[in-house]
């Protein structure tokens, strides 16, 4: 699995609205790119730089919630005018969101903005690496949006369009209270149209050693569960609902239809700890979102760290039967011994994460443990190491994610005696021959399963569809499958993959209650509601009226010549009183 991933969305131009409050944050007023109307061959003549004319590239590195980020970032620039463009060479400004969890991926960030300047391109940073440490040199004089100020990413890249240079790094706050980060109800352009990425909170309560993503997400703050019932419940149902937001002001309209979703990610720096912080607890919400979740579609639980899981085992089972969530958890271990654990203080013992494993897998037959684990973290000794070979070939995981320790700028770790680097690597590459020793899938071969189909593969050769235990069977690439909840008998297996064969042409079952949206397009923002809106006799003075008919460059010329005459009976009008 790569370490690094992008959000690249296709080519969009959307209009912008034209209303918002100072006391909430939501997309500007701005002028439609109007060179996407002039007839061919015409050029749009300006003195200044106008924001929302630009084509904008997004690239996000990392974890999901960062991902989300993007997505909601990516969709308010484009409610507002902007073009959110996959062709970087092409694009006025790049939007790049930074991952701060391991050097490499700090170095692909710091790349990335080397290869822009180079271009001439204007710079926008978010994410981590620019949050925890702002004041690196090669952020020098660039803009900054912080982790809990996506929602201002509109006014940060109107800025930097123009040549100035704005950073929003504070954190939110209501009564004195840190808030999670920005409103769930924001315009965004999924990477994924069948998925919807939902960080439950931001943030953590440990205090790891080898951790700079807590340098930049802070102390651990949730999400209420009414707001993100209420978030799952638009994503899948593709209601309208009333919302206070620039996209509505511009269109002049009661509410905004969302298309509907089949895959719900939950996602967070620690979702295990969801709710300490207000009063409430992650089986709680699981119990409240399984009922929003429509028949086939389903939900995937993300990381959680074993002291917080530990405590609601019993709950957690309950959820995980459910028949609309993924049998599956990512729980890191990161080391197999106690001596290394007690030195990246992770609050927990090996052998209580064992029994955590073991009984999981009692009660939830078939289930799928995902787990990290930190190769060469200082004062590892053979011994330590050794323990956590045998870890591994205790419980044979599917799914491991096997890092080399890289210290990382301001962490205590990072000041503690480094294991040489040759030491290091080889113990990484000893403990990933020891993973590609064993194939987890193969006494599957031969099993009927129900799969849901969501992406294509990485070679564009399959599509890629999920089982219970959200284990990755690949299946025919026929554009009707996505989408659907098929029946298939696994005809062979990989090491990361099985391969699924259709048993009923006919049985699949399309789970999503509204149709989903085109990849690249902005929920929030559909043409249907467009239609709707001109249709609508009530709405045809709204603000969103006035800005589209100036978007159009014979509603242009038509609002040129009014103005040229109300001047010239004003002057007769004028001349004749005198």
């Amino acid at each position: 699995m790569e370490d690094i991933e992008d959000l690249i969305v296709p080519d969009l131009s959307f209009e912008r609205p034209t209303a918002r409050k100072r006391n909430t944050v939501l997309p500007r007023a701005r002028k439609q790119n109007l060179k996407h109307h002039l007839p061919e061959g015409e050029e749009l003549q300006v003195d200044s730089v106008i924001p929302g004319t630009q084509s904008v590239y997004v690239r996000t590195w990392g974890c999901s919630h960062n991902s989300s980020d993007g997505e909601y970032m990516a969709g308010q620039l484009a409610a507002a005018g902007y073009h959110i463009t996959e062709d970087a060479s092409a694009a006025d400004l790049w939007l790049l969101n930074s991952c701060t969890v391991k050097n490499p991926a700090e170095d692909h960030f710091r790349n990335a903005i080397r290869k822009a300047q180079e271009q001439q391109k204007k710079v926008v940073v978010a994410g981590c690496v620019s949050q925890a440490q702002p004041k690196m040199d090669y952020l020098k004089n660039l803009s900054i949006i912080g982790v809990q100020q996506i929602d201002r990413v509109v006014e940060v890249v109107d800025e930097a369009v123009k040549g100035h240079s704005v950073r929003l790094l504070g954190q939110k706050k209501a009564g004195g209270k840190r808030l999670p980060g920005a409103r769930l109800d924001l315009p965004k352009i999924r990477r994924n149209p069948l998925i919807e990425i939902l960080s439950i909170n931001t943030g953590c309560l440990n205090a790891c050693t080898y951790c700079k993503t807590k340098h930049a997400r802070g102390d651990l703050s949730s999400y209420s569960i009414q707001e993100l019932v209420e978030r799952a419940r638009q994503s899948f149902q593709g209601e309208k609902h009333r919302r206070d937001l620039g996209v509505m002001a511009y269109y002049g309209l009661r509410g905004v239809r969302r298309k509907g979703v089949c895959e719900l990610w939950l996602t967070s720096e620690d979702t295990g700890a969801y709710g300490k912080d207000i009063g409430t607890n992650l089986p709680l919400l699981l119990t409240e979102l399984v009922k929003e979740i429509p028949e086939g579609a389903m939900l995937r639980l993300g990381m959680t760290n074993p002291p917080y899981i530990l405590e609601h085992l019993e709950a957690m089972v309950a959820i995980l039967q459910h028949p609309r969530v993924y049998s599956f958890l990512h729980v890191p271990v990161q080391s197999g011994s106690d001596s290394v654990l007690m030195e990246m203080r992770r609050e927990y013992c090996s052998d209580e994460f064992k029994s955590l494993v073991e009984f999981l897998k009692k009660r939830v037959p078939g289930i799928t443990i995902a787990t990290d684990i930190i190769c060469g973290f200082p004062g590892e000794t053979e011994e330590d190491f050794q323990q956590t070979m045998g870890l591994v070939k205790q419980f044979k995981f599917p799914s491991l994610f096997i890092n080399q320790f890289y210290p990382r700028p301001g962490t205590p770790a990072a000041r503690m005696p480094q294991i040489p680097a040759h030491i290091k690597k080889q113990r990484t590459k000893e403990l990933s021959a020891l993973f590609h020793s064993y194939n987890p899938y193969d006494h599957k071969v031969g099993e009927r399963q129900k799969v849901l189909v969501t992406e294509e593969s990485f070679d564009s050769q399959y599509y890629v569809a999920h089982n219970k235990f959200y284990e990755q069977v690949l299946v025919p690439k026929r554009p009707e499958l996505m989408g659907k909840m098929l029946e298939v008998q696994i005809y062979e297996a990989g090491k990361h993959f099985m391969k699924g064969r259709l048993l009923d042409e006919e049985s699949g079952v399309r789970v999503s209650i509204a149709t989903p949206l085109a990849k690249g397009q902005v929920s929030g923002v559909t043409q249907e509601l467009k239609a709707e809106h001109n249709q609508d006799p009530a709405c045809s003075l709204s603000p969103g009226f006035f800005w589209r008919f100036l978007s159009n460059t014979d509603g242009l010329k038509l609002f040129s010549l009014a103005l040229i005459l109300a001047t010239l009976i004003s002057a007769s009008l004028m001349e004749k009183l005198l």
